[in-house]
């Protein structure tokens, strides 16, 4: 590590109006961007790459780096306060979020998700400073086995998600599993449960327009159920926000969170294709499990907020580790923020710690600086953000409806995933009512076509013997973990009900 030229580089950037300038805007485009139901990060820089191409090398990443911290971010601000993540990463957060925002803590519940999102970006960006080329070479030994039981260890956690039923949770993520199944055969190209004049269904059912109707609109027709029988209370912002960042008080409560959030995140965000969807249910997971209050969560505490929203920004940093020490992309959006590398003339890769240190040790300093200007933003945005949850209940719902569709429609320009949108609103909205939950179906439906890919991958490998993965430590350690969360979560879950029976009985008996 050459300190000196580290310095000299964060210097430069930070002392640099453009780069500056670049940043800020970029963040404050990806935090609204993110808070969109469909308009997701990887969409952001999509959409404004074009207007980094007359720019110098670190203010365009500046400009993308800033819209995808900020994008991460902004998810959680429609999931925290509509019920609909703005992106798939945000999903994890409305467990505790929304709650909060229910109990007239919308104003405490982002201003956690915006320090953790900070916090984690900042352990991504760190971690990606010191340790990017021995994590790289770790990553790079996840061949198809490896990759398959890092899939199990995340379908593990639905159980500790799948609230007070575990055979409901598991009910709700077989039928997750289900849907994966629709399509094409990714390895054959067979048609299953389809013809292929059925053009829509092709590549099985797009994974936007279903998050926002599950979520989304399955609340929109549950709150004029609730509005036609009387039952609907307007929610008054009553809370006064003195400081945009929590107090000293929460973040005592959620510091352990955001620290194994960000680990989590920077390590599974390090795996080419994992990426923030799985990382923040797996982080999510692990606070319930050591948590010596595991029945809180999901009732809506700081603390399930701060588990999610650290891991997902931690990923942000994971994913530019194998970028810069081997030219793979992370995720999607690392993936086109390759294509700026390689635009202004330079091919990341083992050799860019060689003839390009001063460009890496400025790429450092970005992502740094980035996570500083969601920061920034965020604080600005936090008491505009919370009084969203004071208008009126009959206006809300048809602009939380409109927007959804069009976030679906977004996706592909495509009136069938209006059509899928609002039918799984519907299923969302059965579910709901009979307690069956929906968390276990998002996981099942991020993790299910990974499970099989990487399956059927490692089975053609090894000629159809699957307990040759034995060999592989990797995998063995995956095995482990997830064979022990899956007995804890139950052991767990089972306290909790024990628990809860025992309050129930008590009340009966006053």
């Amino acid at each position: 590590m050459n300190w000196q030229l580290l310095a000299e580089s964060y210097a430069a950037v930070f002392t640099n109006p453009q780069v500056l300038l670049m940043t800020l805007l970029g963040a404050a485009g990806g935090v609204l961007l993110g808070a969109i139901p469909g308009m997701t990060a990887t969409m952001g820089v999509a959409l404004l790459i074009p207007f980094s191409f007359g720019m110098d090398l670190v203010p365009s990443l500046g400009l993308l780096l800033g819209i995808y911290c900020g994008g991460m971010y902004g998810g959680s601000i429609s999931a925290i306060l509509i019920h609909a993540p703005g992106t798939p990463s945000a999903a994890a957060t409305l467990l505790d979020g929304y709650p909060m925002c229910q109990k007239g803590e919308a104003g405490r519940a982002l201003s956690v998700a915006m320090f953790s999102s900070f916090c984690g970006g900042v352990i991504g960006a760190l971690v990606m400073t010191f340790l990017s080329p021995i994590i790289a070479n770790m990553a790079m030994k996840f061949g198809p086995g490896e990759m398959f039981m890092l899939v199990v260890f995340g379908l593990s956690v639905i159980i500790a998600i799948s609230g007070k039923s575990i055979a409901k949770g598991m009910i709700s993520a077989f039928f997750g599993l289900l849907l994966c199944t629709v399509g094409l055969d990714p390895t054959n190209g067979i048609p299953r449960y389809i013809t292929y004049k059925q053009t829509d269904l092709l590549e099985g059912f797009e994974f936007i327009p279903l998050l926002i109707g599950l979520f989304a609109v399955a609340e929109i027709i549950a709150g004029v159920e609730r509005m036609i029988n009387g039952k609907e209370k307007q929610e008054r912002s009553t809370e006064k926000i003195k400081n945009v960042l929590p107090d000293w008080h929460t973040i005592l409560k959620i510091w352990p969170n955001i620290l194994s959030g960000g680990l989590i995140g920077t390590f599974i965000g390090a795996i080419p294709g994992a990426g923030g969807d799985i990382a923040v249910f797996v982080s999510y997971g692990f606070s319930k499990s050591v948590s010596k209050h595991p029945e809180q969560y999901g009732t809506g505490i700081p603390q399930g907020v701060a588990a999610t929203e650290s891991a997902n920004n931690g990923c942000s940093g994971g994913a530019m580790i194998p970028l810069l020490s081997l030219g793979v992309p992370g995720d999607a959006v690392t993936a086109i923020i390759l294509g700026a590398f390689i635009m202004k003339g330079i091919q990341p890769g083992p050799m860019m710690y060689i003839s390009e240190l001063p460009t890496v040790y400025k790429v450092f300093a970005a992502l740094m600086l980035a996570n500083l200007a969601m920061l920034v933003v965020g604080c600005c945005g936090v008491r505009f953000f919370a009084k969203i949850v004071s208008v009126e209940k009959k206006m809300l719902y048809p602009i939380i409806l409109v927007v959804s569709i069009l976030g679906a429609f977004s996706i592909n320009k495509s009136v069938f995933d209006v059509g899928v949108c609002v039918a799984f609103g519907v299923i969302g909205w059965l579910m709901n009512k009979y307690e069956f939950p929906l968390s276990p179906i998002l996981l099942a439906l991020i993790l299910g076509p990974m499970c099989e890919q990487n399956f059927v991958r490692y089975m053609n490998i090894q000629h159809g013997n699957f307990f040759a993965i034995v060999k592989s430590p990797i995998a063995m350690v995956f095995a482990g973990v997830a064979l022990l969360v899956i007995v804890y979560s139950i052991y767990n879950q089972h306290k909790i009900n024990k628990r809860e029976a025992a309050a129930r009985a008590a009340g009966n008996a006053e």
